[in-house]
């Protein structure tokens, strides 16, 4: 397979890489394991080297926050996979794309005061802190590349949290799902996101970025407007991160503003509700059909 000029999705059967395949069309060519490994070095830079991309989009990371607190693949999908990725792209004039995360921040900013790219990272998660480890290896290793951090990632495809409150109130709509009431963060839509990566790959644009959509909510106000779209009974209550306590520490204030992007004319981002209604109205049927299937 050689792609020399063509755009290297990584990860492209996850949730933000099948967005990413579907958004950039006949320039992607999608590659995930075991095909390729980015935690392994030389089974990463050997298949590079055959597919011989102009663009790499790592969309592959590992995302199951709470087992990263024990699991060693954490870091080594987190920060050496990229690390791996940039040092093929550096000496060979590829350009990288690399999503990181919120939980970079410890997110103890005062509620409602927002993150900009010029904050000082602090991550208190062996998540946060693996997926800081792969911003600054792309960003030492002298590869043209643009990083963008994202958060409360939702989409048609893979697992989300909208998914698993979808599936509590179609399994049970009299149980009382609850929900922390005291996180906040931009809820934003894997097909935007996979929007903004082409327009950003479109203009060669390189640093950070966060990318996130507009406004923000708790966790809470997103389930319940969520399974209101939806138009599925449910029953919810509010509880405090003390009440749901989690092996990973969360940050309390993920909001994320997009001011490089915007500075730039390049941010594609509306407001986190609007996002909402159009995720819904594209993906309510299937989205009950696929949680409905699974709980037969």
């Amino acid at each position: 397979m050689n792609s020399a000029g063509n755009i290297l999705i990584v990860g492209c059967n996850g949730q933000l890489g099948t967005d990413c395949m579907s958004v950039l069309g006949k320039k992607a060519v999608g590659i995930d394991l075991p095909d390729i490994n980015i935690a392994d070095r030389f089974q990463c830079l050997e298949k590079l080297d055959v597919v011989a991309p102009a663009v790499i989009v790592n969309c592959a990371a590992y995302t199951a926050v709470d087992a990263c607190e024990t699991d060693p693949a954490c870091w080594k999908v987190n920060a050496d996979g990229p690390k791996h990725l940039a040092e093929w792209a550096a000496p060979n004039g590829a350009f990288l794309v690399h999503v990181s995360t919120d939980y970079v921040f410890d997110g103890n900013k005062p509620l409602f005061q927002v993150y900009t790219e010029t904050e000082n990272p602090a991550p208190v998660s062996e998540y946060g802190k693996s997926k800081l480890a792969g911003e600054q290896a792309v960003l030492e290793s002298g590869a043209n590349a643009a990083i963008l951090r994202t958060a409360w990632l939702y989409g048609a495809h893979g697992k989300n949290f909208l998914k698993t409150m979808l599936r509590l109130a179609l399994q049970n709509p009299e149980r009382g799902i609850r929900v922390v009431n005291d996180q906040f963060g931009s809820p934003t839509w894997s097909y935007t996101l996979a929007r903004q990566i082409a327009a950003v790959v479109d203009a060669r644009a390189t640093g950070l970025f966060h990318a996130t959509s507009e406004g923000y909510c708790s966790w809470y106000d997103l389930a319940g407007r969520f399974l209101q779209l939806m138009n599925v009974p449910y029953r919810m209550a509010p509880c405090t991160t003390a009440e749901y306590p989690t092996p990973a520490s969360r940050p309390k204030n993920s909001i994320l503003e997009n001011v490089a992007l915007k500075r730039l004319g390049l941010n594609v981002f509306d407001n986190w509700e609007t996002e909402l209604k159009h995720f819904v109205n594209g993906h309510r049927a299937s989205l009950i059909s696929e949680i409905k299937g699974s709980l037969k």
